[in-house]
């Protein structure tokens, strides 16, 4: 639907115009079908659907009485699901004592469902919009039901507030007219006034209630919320939207592509530990989507509401929000381009921690190193072949019993040497934590449950006593992170173990949070909290399946309310313990994870294995967690469980070596996959490509300035560069760092190709410099064993630094900047340089940060802001690709200096020997 037409010409919706003027309706008409006025399409469909009801009566009929007239009227790819209950086979008679349509319809491939059998009539009860007030900042709003849906505790008045925060963000919140109910505790910004100039108008029907919001510049109807009955009981809540195109992406977290299927697809979310399996709800939840309309225009919604919840997804296009707690409290953001979107969505959650420098490194980790001293060896013998590595892990097997803040004193009795060794050749260390606390040792003997006990600061439950559930080191208490002084408990932990282990970041694990018991040891208590009168189609059809009961007691509220944080508050309390602990930036990777996580904290993907389709998948994962606002991301190099191959490993190597997140890690009882145990061609491969990432420093460390500045993703999908060419929209097989640098991984065995697609315009081989002239295309490229293909983009100037074997070692090396001419001869970059591990550099001003231009054959480093680290440093090197003619000469400030020019069109001028903190001008003629 490209724009929206009037629903009917009576006076039954009030339109907000640009000063938001809310004039009350003389009179309040019903409003019409919804999909009146879609066209000559619509007009057809209902057309065959009539001819078949008239066909089927001739013949027969429908077993059972007829089917009323607005039933039929209901296209397929419109019907919207009023009975979504599962593992329930829905009937004539189930369906219509909810007094809604019943048609039977064959369900998809595979046996999923399909078209809904029972499906909401034009005229289902919803509530009307009663009043219409103005406020400084929007609008008021009194909803009335007068007829009680189908769900016990209808909440029949309903308040409406709207706030027009911005020109590109506008804020809508559904709740209880009476009474509070749970709320995210999540800060967000407070708009102080009202938006002056928004790029959005919004109209409400009033009778039905609905929210009718459009673009201004195009007339594109974004939300259309009359299309299915508002339904708000206190443990279910759904409202349901028509979508203005398929292209939809976000809603996390699940394995699968980056664009979501229409085809009647549910996507459920709620914290859940399980292997990532498609249509599985997984470790984290993140309640945004964000949209690509037709022309390339984008818009993100965002519902703030942390309870169990499904988005089902239909061909309408459509999307239904259920929910079964909270409020209904939404953030729509304008753009109108896909990376402003996701900037805006940032200004809401908040923006992304800086990382220190060696974050961005790489990481190695395995389960089953059984030793200290067998964890020293890989070390050793990663330098012994000089391959980047920046910081060694180890998974539980490191711990006394895999109890928290202990190590294995036999097997690990080395293990404070190793760290020592580790800081000597300027390496980290880091090891996990799992937040379920051993219960089971005698009084007085482990000081973390000890404690805990006394403090009270573990979950209860509804009688009161802790939580106990089982996790690895067998009954477990459960730490309740939604209490400030949990976050001291968690710190004094650290700090006696850090005293011992001067570890440099931390990795929790298991913060779903994960129990390998359904709700605890008792099982959980009847009541609506652990079997709601509705519950969402989660793993395992229980909100306590291999986790805590919904019904455990927090600090903050119930489990129920507070169960997809989780990994949050742990995140929180984690990176702050960290700075206390450190004084420096933070290093967190967590695996639950839910928005405003970014703050905190980076992400893996989870408990992958050592397939290809695991590798391909990955690439939508690190995309989606860009769009959340958590761009320290990455996979599982090599896979986690299972075996893996020389050559999926060394393939995976080459496209791990582009998370931004980039750590090899393996499970128990399989053969080894770091980099040192493969074969001399495949070991050089896996150096090659690290010393490429790391080469790439620079810009990445750049890439998260700008993310942490302003929201910018660092690993971006290719639609978010080009987002009026259709062609990117569907693409998860590639994707950029920044604007400029295009990556093109191999994900199939026994190949020395791979397509791509290579966007309009003027693209680089980053190795040679040899120039790609696309028109929009797939191309084929070579792709040997060793060899990734990466291009950069016209009209970038890409910092690189000469590559050491760590992050430490590479940041004294001289620079050499990538230049990209675009097609009229310009570039642009930029470069973020501090002491790569201080807190707040930014904000403190202890940063320099240099823009590099040419225009008219002249290259100029402009020194925007400087400090003392850039005296330490040097540009080594000017590459610049794209030069037509061979110069006559080159001039460094005036001065002539030596050069080289090779038939490809590259211009390279090195021993430049500038200090980073000087500015310059280079001259070609």
């Amino acid at each position: 639907m490209k724009s929206y037409q009037k629903l009917t010409t009576e006076p039954a919706a009030c339109q907000v115009e640009e000063e938001g003027a809310a004039p009350m309706p003389a009179g309040r008409g019903k409003l019409a079908p919804w999909w009146v006025g879609s066209g000559l399409l619509v007009a057809a469909v209902l057309l065959s659907t009539v001819t078949v009801w008239v066909l089927r009566q001739v013949s027969g009929g429908w077993p059972g009485p007829a089917l009323p007239p607005k039933c039929l009227l209901v296209p397929e790819s419109h019907r919207f699901d009023c009975y979504p209950e599962r593992r329930v086979v829905v009937t004539q008679e189930l369906c219509e004592s909810r007094g809604c349509c019943f048609i039977e319809s064959s369900p998809l491939a595979g046996g999923k469902r399909g078209v809904p059998w029972c499906f909401y009539p034009p005229d289902f009860p919803s509530y009307a919009l009663e009043s219409l007030n103005q406020t400084a900042l929007g609008m008021v709003g009194l909803l009335v039901r007068r007829t009680k849906a189908y769900y016990p505790q209808d909440i029949m008045m309903l308040r409406l507030d709207v706030e027009f925060e911005t020109d590109t963000r506008l804020h809508i919140k559904i709740t209880d007219a009476a009474n509070p109910r749970y709320e995210v505790p999540l800060e967000v910004p407070r708009a102080t006034k009202r938006a002056e100039n928004p790029i959005y108008s919004l109209d409400f029907s009033w009778d039905p209630f609905g929210v009718l919001l459009r673009r201004r510049a195009t007339g594109t109807v974004l939300l259309n919320t009359t299309v299915a009955p508002l339904i708000f009981a206190d443990q279910f809540l759904q409202i349901a939207t028509s979508l203005p195109s398929r292209f939809l992406y976000g809603l996390g977290e699940h394995r699968g592509t980056l664009l979501h299927s229409l085809n009647w697809s549910t996507l459920t979310l709620w914290a859940r530990d399980v292997a990532p399996t498609e249509s599985f709800n997984l470790y984290g939840a993140h309640p945004f989507y964000l949209l690509m309309e037709e022309g390339g225009d984008a818009h993100g919604v965002f519902l703030l509401n942390s309870n169990a919840m499904e988005v089902a997804l239909q061909p309408a296009p459509g999307l239904t929000w259920r929910t079964i707690g909270g409020v209904l409290d939404f953030y729509i953001f304008l753009g109108p381009d896909p990376n402003m979107v996701i900037q805006q969505y940032q200004q809401v959650i908040g923006f992304p921690a800086m990382p220190p420098l060696w974050a961005l490194g790489f990481h190695l980790c395995r389960w089953g190193y059984g030793s200290s001293n067998e964890t020293w060896q890989t070390v050793r013998a990663m330098r012994n072949y000089q391959i980047p590595q920046d910081a060694q892990w180890n998974d539980i097997d490191y711990m006394d019993g895999y109890r928290d803040f202990t190590f294995d004193p036999r097997k690990f009795t080395s293990l404070p040497s190793l760290v020592e060794d580790l800081h000597k050749h300027g390496q980290r260390y880091v090891m996990i934590l799992d937040p379920g606390i051993s219960s089971t040792n005698p009084h007085g003997s482990y000081w973390p449950f000890d404690e805990g006990l006394k403090r009270g600061l573990f979950l209860n439950t509804t009688q009161g006593q802790p939580l106990i559930g089982q996790v690895w080191p067998g009954f477990t208490a459960f730490a309740d992170f939604s209490n400030p002084d949990t976050h001291q408990w968690w710190l004094e932990n650290l700090q006696h173990f850090h005293a011992h282990v001067p570890f440099d970041g931390l990795w929790i694990d298991m913060n779903e949070p994960s129990n390998f018991m359904d709700g605890s040891e008792h099982g959980c208590p009847p009541g609506e909290l652990d079997s709601p009168p509705y519950t969402p189609a989660v793993l395992g059809d229980s909100l306590s399946a291999k986790t805590v009961c919904a019904s455990a007691k927090q600090k903050a509220s119930v489990h129920y309310n507070l169960h997809n944080l989780y990994g949050l508050m742990e995140a929180k309390a984690t990176a702050s313990a960290l700075i206390q602990i450190r004084g420096k930036r933070p290093f967190v990777i967590s695996r639950s994870t839910f928005p405003s996580q970014g703050r905190y904290s980076g992400h893996w993907l989870g408990d992958n294995e050592s397939q290809w389709k695991d590798m391909y998948y990955s690439i939508p994962g690190l995309l989606s967690f860009s769009l959340f606002g958590i761009p320290l991301v990455g996979a599982d190099i090599c896979g986690f469980s299972g075996s893996t191959s020389e050559e999926l490993c060394t393939r995976w190597m080459q496209l791990g070596a582009f998370y931004p997140f980039a750590r090899n890690h393996n499970t128990q009882n399989e053969k080894a996959q770091d980099p040192t145990v493969f074969s001399p061609a495949a070991r050089t491969a896996m150096k090659d490509v690290l010393l490429t990432r790391y080469s790439l420093l620079p810009f990445l460390y750049t890439l998260f300035h700008r993310a942490h500045l302003q929201g910018d993703t660092v690993a971006r999908p290719l639609f978010f560069e080009f987002p009026q060419d259709v062609a990117t929209l569907e693409l998860d097989r590639q994707f950029l760092w920044g604007q400029s640098l295009l990556v093109t991984p191999v994900l199939e065995p026994g190949v020395d190709s791979v397509t791509g697609y290579v966007p309009r315009g003027v693209w680089y081989d980053f190795y040679t410099g040899s120039m790609v002239n696309s028109s929009g295309e797939m191309l084929k490229m070579s792709a040997p064993l060793e060899h990734l293909n990466l291009h950069v983009r016209e009209g970038a100037i890409l910092p690189t630094q000469k590559p050491g074997t760590t992050s430490e070692a590479t940041r004294g090396n001289p620079l050499r900047l990538i230049v990209a001419l675009s097609s009229s001869a310009t570039a642009w970059g930029d470069l973020f340089w501090d002491d790569g591990e201080s807190l707040d550099t930014f904000e403190q001003g202890s940063y320099s940060y240099l823009v590099f231009n040419v225009t008219q054959n002249i290259f100029t480093s402009t020194i925007l802001h400087t400090s003392t680290e850039a005296t330490k440093v040097t540009i080594g090197t000017l590459s610049i690709f794209g030069v037509q003619e061979r110069p006559s000469k080159v001039l460094l400030n005036g001065q002539e200096k030596p050069f080289s020019y090779l038939d490809n069109q590259v211009l390279t001028v090195s021993d430049l020997g500038l200090s980073l903190s000087q500015g310059f001008s280079l001259q070609w003629l």
